[in-house]
């Protein structure tokens, strides 16, 4: 079993926290005893190169300079995911995975992924078992997010998912896993979330370290908004995607037969939750 994993690392020595779980996310990996390259596209970020040589994990590293992105702009999952593409046509890989490196991934993920008999696939876990400040939420909470997507994908649905993202754009944080989502529709892919089966533990970021907040997220988030919307008019894909949040984004990714009861209790929360909070935050503010 081979496999091509995507991911980028924050800076190492910067932070003590986020330094322990991207070692965290690493030795998981590791732990998980199969042939696995990782796919490591880096933005001139300090120290990262030597944390992974010392890990003697095998990779395809390559650093990209800042003074390729638009001002200000730290990272580009477009660039990531492109050169990741290249990899996997260029190589005989089995599965492109993509997450993040602020997770501990579950040990079974790919004996549950084994299982699945269908040639290719995109699968995922949402929700998230969210860890902030030492806490551990409970491991059925709607969080936004979903970190960890497996794709089992042909060469030729590989080839084809590469000229299909010519036309996304993407800079530093937000809309990634809508893109994902949206990509299983141009590949006509089937989408199967592996809650029931397996869970992923989920950091917060020391986002302060790193001179992020909320309003930083919700600046790059609404940019990358205005890039997705035109990539997905190109592709005459629903809007939605964009501009319907969560909300859609879980709708599309909807299957019964993935149900069980803490996934259903999931679903039963967020929709009624976060749509109510959303009309009363609304409200306050015409009010």
């Amino acid at each position: 079993m081979s496999i091509l994993w995507m991911v980028s690392f924050r800076p190492v020595g910067k932070s003590k926290n986020n330094d322990f779980y991207q070692n965290m996310f690493v030795d998981s990996l590791i732990s998980l005893d199969h042939d696995i390259t990782l796919s490591l596209t880096q933005f001139e970020e300090a120290n990262v190169k030597k944390f992974i040589d010392n890990k003697k994990i095998k990779k395809h590293f390559i650093n990209v300079p800042k003074t390729q992105l638009p001002n200000n702009k730290k990272y580009s999952n477009k660039i990531m995911l492109d050169n990741a593409l290249s990899q996997y046509i260029d190589n005989k890989y089995e599965y492109l995975v993509y997450s993040t490196a602020d997770i501990i991934v579950p040990s079974r993920l790919f004996k549950v992924i084994s299982q699945i008999q269908i040639k290719e696939f995109c699968a995922f876990i949402y929700p998230n078992i969210h860890i902030s400040n030492d806490i551990i939420k409970n491991n059925f909470w709607p969080h936004f997010g979903i970190d960890l997507i497996v794709f089992k994908l042909s060469k030729e649905n590989a080839i084809k998912f590469k000229k299909i993202a010519v036309d996304y754009d993407q800079y530093d944080w937000g809309i990634i896993e809508n893109f994902y989502i949206s990509i299983c529709e141009l590949l006509n892919l089937e989408k199967i979330n592996l809650f029931k089966h397996i869970n992923v533990i989920k950091f917060n970021n020391d986002f302060v370290a790193f001179d992020e907040n909320r309003e930083t997220q919700i600046k790059s988030w609404k940019e990358n908004q205005k890039y997705f919307a035109t990539f997905l008019k190109k592709n005459k894909l629903s809007k939605l995607y964009a501009y319907g949040s969560y909300y859609y984004l879980l709708y599309k990714v909807f299957n019964f037969k993935d149900l069980n009861f803490k996934l259903f209790l999931s679903y039963l929360i967020f929709y009624p939750y976060y749509f109510i909070k959303k009309i009363m935050g609304k409200f306050k503010k015409i009010f």
